[in-house]
């Protein structure tokens, strides 16, 4: 159960957001303090299920080969095999980066994608989640359609993604919690390294959390 003041930061981000012909997402804003993010192992890069899901729709892309690929194709946005990847031309490939939030890839096939689009998926954080033999594939998906990234790169200020505006205030305040657990976990001091936490939704003014 969120803190009762992140709830009510949220619901008024959402009565404050003016009408809109289409559902706007919920973000969060956090900005960091004394840290020195030009050293990488300062800088916040994290996978978070939220426990209330995202509220938007996630494209996720499997490679992989025979029942694997088979069993993908139920969840999956697209199913890619290792021939498929290596006929990809980097045009393609940038398109597909831009438009997946998440590559899923045997962990067998990661040397070879790696070797074919590294220069792409690098940059933009999008290299596959490695499939080991035992993990479940339709599992990983589904765990993957209620994930977000969290990336601070080095940048004092980093977004990311709550919710969206027709869910619960308490659904996106949940989310919020877990996140600012993590956070609170994981920086070196703690709550003391975040300076501010706002949230809004696309369109609307920021409503300060923390």
């Amino acid at each position: 159960m969120a803190d009762s003041d992140i709830e009510t930061a949220v619901a008024r981000a959402l009565e404050d957001s003016p009408d809109r012909n289409f559902t706007e997402t919920v973000d969060l804003a956090i900005n960091l303090r004394d840290l020195d993010l030009n050293e990488p192992s300062n800088r916040v890069d994290e996978s978070i299920v939220l426990p209330s899901g995202t509220g938007q729709e996630t494209r996720i892309v499997v490679i992989a080969e025979g029942e694997t690929a088979v069993r993908a194709e139920e969840v999956a946005d697209d199913v890619l095999s290792e021939d498929d990847v290596a006929d990809l031309d980097d045009d393609d490939a940038k398109d597909m980066a831009d438009e997946t939030d998440f590559f899923i890839a045997e962990e067998a096939m990661m040397q070879d994608i790696a070797r074919h689009l590294g220069t792409i998926l690098g940059p933009r954080g999008k290299m596959p989640d490695p499939l080991s033999p035992d993990d479940d594939v339709v599992e990983t998906v589904n765990r993957l359609k209620n994930t977000v990234q969290l990336r601070s790169g080095d940048r004092r200020t980093f977004h990311t993604l709550v919710g969206a505006e027709d869910m619960d205030a308490e659904e996106i305040a949940d989310n919020i919690d877990v996140i600012l657990r993590r956070l609170h976990a994981d920086l070196e001091k703690g709550p003391q390294n975040i300076d501010g936490v706002y949230v809004k939704t696309t369109m609307g003014p920021s409503v300060e959390v923390v």
